[in-house]
């Protein structure tokens, strides 16, 4: 199981990390394990975990955490939730059953109960809806249609990306991580997932003695 975490603290469970990167349209962190979701939130201050376990449904809002320890270790534990619906189950057959959609937020379900219960309470299911960041993966894929006909906004990160890698070397591994920020995976799942539904083909290769280099084929 791999997830994925936006900059705006957004989680997604993938059942591989192939289908993390083919359906994440934006810049994305992947982690599969708590170690590595440490390894990431070294580099976070203590203000986006407490903001990423506030944006998990069904928990209790904290203010601070106690200690990132333990706040990662709540949080790994709470996401395995979303590892559960996001896992393909098979029938007695064998076979492989549709994959679920993720847990429905606690506010939508009860949106759905009825328009009594949307009139009692639109205040409180409001409060929820935007509290539950968390979403399933399939939720992306109008933004990255939209995006492929009316090509990267400029002064986006997809529009930076795209500039460095139309130069006749293209751009290093190196120069990608500092140009945006970035660690490796992400810069490898942004390749894989929002370029190639950019519909840009970015080829991938690595000179003898050089580095590993990305270029867009013309």
């Amino acid at each position: 199981m791999t997830f994925t975490i936006d900059n705006e603290n957004n989680i997604t469970a993938h059942a591989t990390p192939e289908e993390a990167a083919a359906v994440t349209a934006t810049p994305f962190d992947s982690f599969a394990s708590q170690q590595e979701l440490a390894e990431l939130a070294a580099a976070w201050p203590d203000e986006r975990l407490v903001a990423i376990w506030n944006s998990l449904p069904g928990v209790t809002p904290a203010k601070k955490v106690k200690d990132r320890k333990t706040g990662i270790e709540r949080i790994w534990k709470r996401i395995q939730r979303l590892g559960e619906s996001a896992e393909p189950k098979a029938d007695q057959s064998g076979e492989p059953k549709p994959e679920p959609q993720a847990e429905q937020p606690q506010a939508e379900q009860e949106a759905e109960g009825g328009a009594q219960a949307a009139t009692d309470a639109p205040a409180k299911a409001k409060a929820k809806k935007k509290a539950a960041t968390a979403k399933a993966a399939p939720k992306g894929k109008k933004a990255a249609k939209a995006q492929d006909t009316a090509g990267p906004r400029e002064g986006s990160k997809t529009a930076q990306v795209v500039a460095m890698l139309q130069r006749k070397n293209g751009a290093t591994l190196a120069e990608i991580m500092d140009k945006m920020g970035w660690q490796k995976h992400t810069v490898r799942g942004f390749m894989a997932g929002a370029m190639k539904k950019a519909g840009y083909a970015v080829e991938s290769f690595k000179p003898e003695g050089g580095e590993r280099t990305y270029r867009i084929n013309k």
